[in-house]
């Protein structure tokens, strides 16, 4: 099965902004795919993603899909 290449992930300031403003509500499931948008957009390769924040590879792919 081959691997799907997926586009950066490029965030404006003010996107980045507001995404961190949101991580503030750390009860919500919003805050999560919002740490894992962010951390997506600063290092790469949901392998990368998923082992720095500790979540399941499947949690951070399905998330980035959702964008």
């Amino acid at each position: 099965m081959a691997v799907q290449q997926l586009a950066p992930l490029i965030l404006s300031g003010d996107e980045r902004a507001e995404l961190r403003s949101l991580t503030m509500r750390r009860k919500t499931a919003q805050a999560l795919r919002t740490r894992i948008v962010l951390t997506c957009a600063e290092d790469g390769p949901n392998m990368e993603v998923a082992a720095k924040l500790g979540l399941d590879l499947q949690t951070v792919g399905k998330s980035r899909r959702r964008l």
